[in-house]
């Protein structure tokens, strides 16, 4: 006899397909809605032997009869012996009119078409949110009781199964799986749903805080999960039991991990760190539902959730599971697949098959183009102090990728060379003379680029000057911080500002501000530095948090010391580890790519914990450091010579590598 499949192209269809198919030589029907030879090709090379049995039988689930044209009912009539009903939209997601059509209207037309064919039994894959949100233990035989079915997609799954079993005129079985993940055996699946919407949050954590370092989760509630293989398994076994019809079975795991605890075990297989701490997600159903409803009245209020919901990669429908208050009996279920040694594996000994499979295969990031030439081609951008160091670099990588790169700066020579450079490599650069120290120069600059090329779409505020001066030596010397403030902030803010218009009129734009490892860790000897960097670094975060929603991003780069003209000076760099200009514009490349609020190196992540968590132990490092690292001779007023590194300093040099000392 032949078995008739609607939904055999999907995920949980397509391996029921090829289950049936090892099972007996039958004829598999399969309705289709416009199958492509490629889509046709791909799935007989997944079925493997026995394809040739697969039918296709062109048809619609929204019409009347599933839209097969009656010469094919009659030539299927008594034919069919299984009838499963696979084809459904599961996703929480979908927009509802379209779930009520599929997960109901669908049901009805399937129910229909299976009668008029004479199928043996009607074979219904339902869902545990047929259950809703009732809270409590759900077993096989209940239905009416299901409560909180307000969600559209737990609304369709009632209605559907209830439509099946109001049936009398053929037989049938109902199956209802917990949340389907991937293939226990090859992590293998084909959309991001249920635990899979937490996958991003892990790998963003992991990518932030080190593996070690213990983290705060909630407990929640248990969250039902069963691989597809299993699933298949079980659907494929129970269908061919005798003496089952108008039963209902419960593809579910028995011992369901709290939602707390599976993503600890996902945070193992991916590295990440544990969240050892555990709130009990109750608290949060402690609030008043009138008034978390009137909070999310409030325009700002729904614009802060949907959009930390976007940064987070989580759809607004999560939270149901957070609290999940169903548990599922499936003992009786359980029972019979015993003896066919169908059981479901412990999460923990394949989760780590479902975290490599996306990450290789379904993390979103691998569709975005994450090249320089993917980011920049064709835009304008414009880059202060780019005849030199690293703004040369930078630029140079710009002019490669394709960007049209605009650079200024004050020295007309080295533009010149910089322009010389660039040709003989076949790149092209438009160069501009100005110091953007003045504001004058600097307005006058800003018109001209936005004359010429109608703004930029990317800045990147490059110039500045360093002093390498104890505070005790600059007791005389306010200039010094003035004129280190005048380029490294009000240049860079007057710059920014200028642009920043047009910026927010395109609803697109990103600022990325050269910084230093020392406006993190506050390094001594640096006070003028770091505290013109620290300013512009604090006016961008404010800059950041007014025009987020028109997607203008802004970055700070907390460089580490890089050997440039900046730190020829100080003769005693000549025996330090420093980044070369080029390694510098790799960090600018990052942040170019990624757009992250801030790039910063190991070393500098870790003395700005060091200074958020120990701050007096911060100070006290530091103040070594200072005292084992002596003035240089030009800052403090006499002629800087080669003097030749102590042990004690080599030694801390290659510890703190990077750090301006």
């Amino acid at each position: 006899m032949s078995a008739f499949v609607t939904g055999g192209t999907g995920f949980i269809g397509k391996r029921l397909v090829r289950r049936l198919l090892e099972r007996d030589t039958g004829l598999i029907y399969l309705l289709s809605f416009k199958v492509t030879p490629e889509l046709a090709a791909s799935l007989r090379e997944f079925w493997g032997e026995g394809a040739a049995r697969v039918k296709f039988t062109e048809g619609d689930l929204s019409k009347p009869l599933l839209g097969v044209p009656p010469e094919d009912i009659v030539r299927l009539a008594g034919e069919i012996e299984h009838f499963f009903h696979l084809a459904a939209i599961y996703d929480l997601t979908a927009d509802p009119q379209a779930v009520m059509q599929a997960n109901v209207a669908g049901v009805a037309n399937a129910l229909a078409f299976a009668k008029a064919v004479r199928a043996r039994c009607f074979h219904h894959v339902s869902s545990i949110a047929a259950a809703g949100l009732y809270d409590g233990v759900f077993n096989e035989d209940m239905f009416e009781e299901a409560r909180g079915l307000e969600h559209p997609y737990y609304a369709s799954k009632h209605k559907g199964e209830g439509l099946v079993r109001a049936e009398t005129e053929i037989p049938w079985r109902i199956y209802r799986p917990g949340v389907v993940v991937g293939d226990s055996r090859t992590g293998a699946i084909d959309k991001i749903d249920g635990p899979y919407y937490f996958f991003k949050l892990i790998q963003k954590i992991r990518d932030i805080v080190p593996s070690w370092v213990p983290m705060v989760g909630i407990e929640g509630g248990r969250i039902n999960v069963v691989p597809v293989d299993f699933v298949v398994a079980a659907m494929d076994h129970l269908a061919h039991l005798d003496g089952l019809d108008g039963r209902t079975f419960h593809l579910t795991d028995p011992n369901p991990l709290r939602l707390g605890d599976m993503l600890n075990v996902l945070a193992r297989a991916a590295h990440a760190p544990s969240f050892t701490v555990k709130v009990n997600a109750g608290l949060f159903g402690l609030a008043p539902p009138a008034l978390t409803r009137g909070l999310m009245a409030l325009t700002p209020f729904r614009r802060m959730r949907k959009m930390m919901m976007k940064e987070l990669g989580l759809p607004d429908d999560v939270f149901m599971f957070v609290n999940y208050p169903t548990r599922f009996d499936s003992r009786d279920t359980h029972k019979l697949l015993r003896p066919a040694s169908i059981t479901v594996p412990p999460f923990e000994e394949y989760a780590w098959r479902l975290w490599d499979y996306w990450e290789r295969h379904l993390d979103p990031d691998l569709f975005v183009d994450r090249s320089l030439r993917g980011a920049v081609a064709g835009k304008r951008v414009l880059v202060t102090g780019g005849s030199a160091g690293i703004g040369k670099a930078v630029a140079l990588r710009l002019a490669q990728a394709g960007a049209k790169t605009l650079i200024v700066a004050r020295d007309e020579e080295r533009l010149d060379l910089t322009r010389k450079e660039f040709a003989a490599q076949s790149l092209e650069v438009e160069t501009y003379r100005a110091d953007i120290s003045d504001p004058a120069q600097c307005a006058t600059f800003i018109d001209r680029i936005i004359a010429e090329h109608g703004g930029v779409d990317l800045l990147i505020n490059n110039a500045g000057r360093s002093i390498r001066r104890a505070i005790e030596n600059s007791y005389e010397r306010l200039h010094d911080f003035e004129r280190l403030m005048r380029l490294n902030y009000f240049a860079a803010v007057q710059v920014t500002m200028g642009f920043l218009p047009g910026m927010a009129e395109r609803r697109s734009g990103h600022i990325i501000n050269i910084s230093s490892i020392t406006a993190i860790t506050m390094a001594s000897r640096y006070s003028a530095y770091v505290a013109s960097k620290s300013a512009l670094e604090a006016w961008s975060d404010c800059a950041a948090c007014e025009f987020l929603d028109r997607n203008i991003a802004f970055t700070n780069v907390n460089m580490p010391l890089v050997r440039t003209g900046m730190t020829a000076p100080t003769k005693f760099y000549e025996h330090v580890p420093l980044l070369d200009p080029d390694q510098a514009a790799g960090l600018v490349v990052e942040a170019i790519i990624r757009r992250p609020a801030r790039v910063a190196t190991p070393l500098g992540r870790f003395g700005q914990a060091v200074r958020g968590v120990a701050p007096n132990f911060g100070r006290i490092v530091l103040n070594n450091t200072f005292r084992m690292f002596p003035e240089s001779a030009a800052a403090a007023g006499g002629k800087e010579s080669d003097v030749e590194p102590t042990a004690d300093q080599i030694a801390f040099t290659q510890l703190l590598k990077g750090m301006h000392l």
